[in-house]
């Protein structure tokens, strides 16, 4: 049985992780959605760590992740965002954004931003990047170790094996997801 996912645009941060969750969400395990919001908050916030990038390269990217995952755009949940109380109100257009697209789980590393309290009114839970790849692995480990098999291939420069690919993937956020690959 599938579930709906929103990505949260922390997780979208960090280009190898980026590139697993897209990746992940082709594979028809789950649906994976975002918005224009979270991903222009995506783009910000790159920008702002990444000053040798630019706007046209991150757009270019915002369209590939687009046009990678099928209806992942989630639209129509503006008018959702002020009746939603948060720590943090400028992650209202989160929740709105996953309530809209039906998402049970909403994937960010600020978890204590969404309370379980707040997002369990619409049966959501915010889950880590980790535990969200954790419960990918518990139902397809093949599909999952497919598509980092996939990722490290895809790598050119420079080029990654899948171990250096794993490294790379517990220091950016999954150390317990890479620990239960590895073990695989």
């Amino acid at each position: 049985m599938s579930f709906d996912a929103t990505y949260d645009a922390c997780v979208l941060h960090p280009a190898g992780l980026r590139d697993l969750l897209v990746r992940l969400a082709i594979t028809g395990l789950f649906r994976a959605h975002w918005s224009a919001d979270i991903l222009d908050e995506m783009v910000r916030s790159i920008l702002r760590r990444r000053p040798d990038l630019t706007s046209a390269q991150l757009e270019r990217t915002r369209q590939l992740m687009c046009d990678a995952v099928p209806d992942c755009l989630t639209t129509g949940y503006e008018a959702l965002i002020d009746g939603i109380e948060l720590p943090d109100p400028d992650d209202r257009h989160v929740v709105a954004a996953a309530i809209r697209s039906g998402s049970q789980v909403i994937v960010t590393e600020n978890t204590t931003d969404f309370p379980a309290d707040v997002l369990g009114r619409y049966d959501i839970e915010a889950q880590t990047a980790d535990v969200f790849v954790l419960h990918l692995i518990d139902l397809s480990p093949t599909t999952v170790f497919g598509v980092i098999d996939a990722q490290a291939g895809a790598l050119r420069e420079p080029p990654f094996t899948v171990d250096q690919l794993l490294d790379r993937l517990a220091s950016s956020g999954l150390p317990r997801s890479v620990a239960a690959l590895r073990s695989l």
